[in-house]
């Protein structure tokens, strides 16, 4: 009995940590929710589609059914990042940028060379899955949020000044894309 009593408190220290894991991640996914509410309450065109854990909100598209972004197609953007602490992004919870006039609104100092256009192969598997799963079906002139709890982005490993397991939001504006 001895022998067993380390194994089982191990198992269930497991167990306590995996459901507070998850308890985060639920509590991310409604403050997604709420953050995608506001914006719909402001914008009465802006429409929502859920693809494996992300969230993503158009804010502005043509308005035409021409063809979006298929999987490992390539995309060109540009975009600001984001923690997601409350309902709403600002400069001080952005993490990244390279729009050049978003950077300077919020006081950033970017070198020249980083206010270029972003370009990405959907499937790249560098990309953070949250942001690979959002971008399949944007569309050329798109402006879109991408939301997406921890569990999708660095999950527990801290990453630069982005804290583990945090909720992230990337605010994309598509120049074009390609799926040859």
């Amino acid at each position: 009995m001895k022998k067993l009593l380390p194994i089982i408190l191990a198992a269930l220290a497991f167990s306590c940590t995996k459901q507070a894991l998850q308890l985060t991640y639920d509590q991310q996914e409604s403050k997604i929710e709420a953050f995608v509410k506001a914006i719909q309450s402001s914008d009465e065109t802006a429409y929502v589609v859920y693809n494996g854990g992300s969230t993503r909100v158009a804010v502005a598209t043509d308005g035409s059914t021409k063809d979006s972004l298929d999987t490992g197609g390539t995309v060109s953007f540009y975009y600001a990042g984001y923690i997601l602490s409350g309902s709403s992004v600002n400069a001080s919870n952005m993490f990244a940028t390279n729009k050049q006039d978003l950077a300077e609104a919020s006081g950033w100092k970017i070198s020249e060379g980083d206010y270029e256009v972003e370009t990405v192969k959907q499937n790249d598997k560098n990309l953070l899955e949250g942001l690979r799963n959002g971008l399949l079906g944007v569309k050329a002139g798109g402006e879109y949020y991408i939301l997406f709890s921890g569990k999708y982005g660095y999950g527990e490993k801290n990453f630069g000044m982005i804290p583990a397991k945090s909720a992230l939001v990337y605010h994309i504006w598509v120049e074009s894309f390609s799926n040859e």
